[in-house]
């Protein structure tokens, strides 16, 4: 027994800083690989893996020749059979992990002055596009609003027609129009100005949505998970406002909170200055009527 205690305390003494350093690298990893599986099909792969690697492991060591034989030629095939049929969460993963924060240190960052002129853009914009959710909720009119963030979005501004204007409630109404034919599909909006319209979404692989939700929704939810877009969904049947991002759908937005929730995520102002510039801009809306 001692001599054991006295193995086990010299293996803590050989452990050292870099030892400590990549137990944590792998935990992280793991743990990030998890999470990005997690409410996929790959969470049922990743738990039919363990299993067969403990089939491996008691095979192997009750010396099954059989069973070892079989669960040596599968791993062999196995990995080219898994790329090829979990294409598209292996897609995404990747994709999530390519959504990193590393170009807010890019030494190619624009002046403080463009920064400025940028952040009033998109702060009118913001302001000019909740207020037309307001009349499509009301109407009951179909929409789907993409802001483009750190994720470039140039395949899917590819599939729709480029605009390229200033957003206004009624080019807006216009582009989400029923008889118009760009209706349909998605608007982007990039660097607070509307890039493109009718523009096609990847749907959705979940398959836990509710039913309630149509293809509008699952297109939004799809988009969120494949990018770091904030996209608006207003229901044509029920009008209720909705705001998918990071692969979460929310539900029954009021104008007023969708407006404060688009000013956290694309321009970053706390609640202080969200509420005295909306203030404001209300103010100047009534006095305009």
């Amino acid at each position: 027994m001692a001599s054991e205690w006295n193995q086990i305390i010299g293996t803590v003494k050989a452990i050292g800083v870099w030892d400590i350093l990549d137990i944590v690298i792998v935990a992280v990893l793991i743990y990030q690989v998890i999470k990005l599986i997690r409410e996929t099909r790959a969470m049922q792969l990743a738990k039919g893996l363990i299993l067969l690697l403990l089939l491996y492991f008691v095979a192997y060591n009750l010396n099954m020749k059989t069973v070892r034989f079989i669960m040596q030629n599968v791993v062999a095939t196995g990995v080219l059979a898994l790329v090829i049929v979990f294409q598209p969460e292996l897609r995404r993963m990747l994709e999530h992990v390519a959504q990193t924060k590393l170009n807010k240190f890019n030494i190619f960052q624009s002046s403080p002055e463009k920064d400025s002129e940028l952040m009033a853009v998109w702060s009118s914009s913001i302001s000019t596009i909740a207020h037309a959710c307001e009349h499509l909720s009301k109407t009951k009119t179909g929409a789907l609003i993409v802001f483009e963030r750190e994720t470039k979005l140039g395949e899917i501004i590819k599939t729709g027609t480029v605009v390229d204007a200033q957003p206004s409630d009624e080019l807006i109404g216009n582009l989400f129009f029923v008889n118009s034919p760009l209706h349909d599909g998605a608007m982007i909006i990039r660097d607070g100005r509307i890039c493109a319209s009718g523009c096609f979404l990847p749907l959705s692989q979940n398959y836990t949505i509710s039913k309630e939700m149509g293809t509008r929704h699952r297109a939004a939810l799809g988009m969120s998970e494949n990018s770091d877009a904030v996209v608006v969904v207003v229901s044509e049947e029920t009008g209720t406002i909705s705001i998918a991002q990071g692969g979460v759908i929310e539900r029954n937005f009021t104008i007023p909170q969708l407006e404060k929730r688009l000013y956290h995520e694309i321009l970053r102002k706390d609640e202080g200055e969200q509420q005295k510039e909306v203030g404001v801009k209300a103010l100047l809306r009534k006095v305009k009527k």
